[in-house]
């Protein structure tokens, strides 16, 4: 009996002495030490004699999997790349290889299915290749800003404005043929917007905001009316912002914006959009104003257009877009600035009208190009001229644009520019 009491506590010696070394050389390995793998430096010396190649002597604080080492290594790089934040109405432009973008521009839409031109469009199988033609696609796709007036409210909720001749409404859903168009940025400053009252132009800032399309000249209050939307260029920073004088009266239909109201960027009384311009200019490169005004079908330059455009040019406006009259108007310079007066109808109604897209070109150096694109709206349809057609509309545009020069390409230039 005591001897296999006295063979169980040697064995048990054994044990906890074994035991303790493992527990040693484990503990010695978690806090960092040097461990010898395949027995230790004698069986190192070993395998050396015998030819063998030498068990590698590791760290403990050396061992790491790749792929954390990897990670480690990518999110250090991360952390000296400083993050650009931008906004929600500041974007970033691409420029070509030569440094340029291009902004495209053009008239007056119309999305109200109870008229001629957004009916035709659902009976054309709601195929927008259908109704404007594939070159005149192209070039809205290709710009790198597509912009465009888009004269109506995005809702089915309030009522027409009482004694009001046309009141327009479009389903919301059908803001998904904007991005079909190519459309980039939209002006809501013009007096159809407020067609169903306050309620319908707060659907159509939902509407667009929700299709994430930015927009210009209206708010939820006077600072959101009149803010501008920024597009960066390398180091030049573009504003463009929208306003509308029209209707000229001193209870419009269309709501002007206010501290407390929602509404649009009224101009009638220039004192705002001078203020607006010039802080724009303050701390832009590139001003655009996209502008409501003139008088409806005619291209004679009306009082406003005349006394205004000066002053806008004066605070800053670098070019001025202009449209309402639904037909062309000319196109002028002052001190150097281009100002296209109308734009005319784009894709608007049933009427055969002579139309346009205009093409800016611009680099951190400025313009570099401006060029007026002919267009015919006819059968609710819009395509792009050819030919004796093409011709024939940049004839017109040069009788009536006494200080602009326009090529057969379309190209406008300033003539006192080149005369210097």
């Amino acid at each position: 009996m005591k001897k296999k009491f006295g063979i169980f506590i040697l064995t048990f010696l054994i044990v906890v002495v074994l035991g303790g070394t493992v527990l040693f050389l484990v503990a010695q390995n978690r806090n960092g030490d040097t461990v010898l793998v395949n027995g230790g430096q004698g069986a190192v010396d070993a395998a050396s004699e015998n030819n063998i190649a030498e068990t590698e002597i590791v760290s403990a604080d050396e061992i790491m999997p790749p792929e954390e080492l990897q990670e480690t290594e990518v999110t250090s790089e991360q952390e000296d790349i400083p993050e650009e934040i931008l906004d929600e109405r500041t974007f970033r432009l691409e420029p070509s290889e030569d440094g340029s973008v291009v902004f495209a521009f053009a008239g007056d839409i119309l999305f109200d299915p109870y008229y001629a031109i957004f009916s035709s469009y659902h009976q054309r199988g709601d195929r927008i290749e259908e109704c404007i033609s594939e070159e005149l696609l192209a070039e809205m796709h290709n710009a790198d800003i597509m912009m465009l007036n888009n004269e109506f409210p995005y809702t089915d909720r309030g009522t027409p404005t009482p004694g009001k001749i046309y009141t327009f409404r479009a389903d919301t859903e059908s803001v998904s043929v904007l991005k079909d168009m190519g459309v980039d940025i939209v002006s809501i400053a013009n007096n159809h917007t407020y067609d169903y009252g306050e309620i319908s132009l707060l659907d159509t800032l939902d509407t667009l905001e929700q299709a994430e399309i930015p927009y210009v000249g209206a708010g939820r209050n006077i600072e959101e009316a009149v803010k501008p939307v920024y597009y960066l260029l390398g180091d030049m920073k573009i504003a463009v912002i929208g306003a509308t004088q029209i209707e000229r009266l001193s209870a419009p239909n269309t709501r002007g914006a206010t501290e407390t109201s929602p509404g649009v960027f009224r101009c009638l009384q220039p004192d705002l959009l001078v203020e607006t311009i010039r802080t724009a200019k303050e701390e832009c490169d590139f001003v655009i104003l996209y502008i409501h005004w003139g008088t409806e079908s005619t291209d004679q330059l009306d009082w406003c257009q005349v006394e205004q455009a000066p002053l806008y040019v004066e605070a800053g406006a670098d070019i001025i877009i202009g449209d309402h009259p639904h037909c062309l108007q000319e196109i002028g310079y002052i001190d150097g600035v281009p100002i296209v007066y109308s734009l005319g109808n784009f894709w608007f109604n049933s009427r055969t009208m002579d139309s346009c897209i205009v093409k800016l070109t611009l680099s951190e150096e400025g313009i570099q190009s401006l060029q007026f694109v002919p267009c015919l709206q006819s059968g609710c349809r819009v395509s792009m001229l050819e030919g004796e057609e093409r011709d024939r509309v940049l004839s017109y545009m040069r009788s009536i644009s006494s200080t602009a020069q326009i090529d057969e390409e379309g190209f406008v230039t300033d003539p006192a520019a080149v005369s210097e």
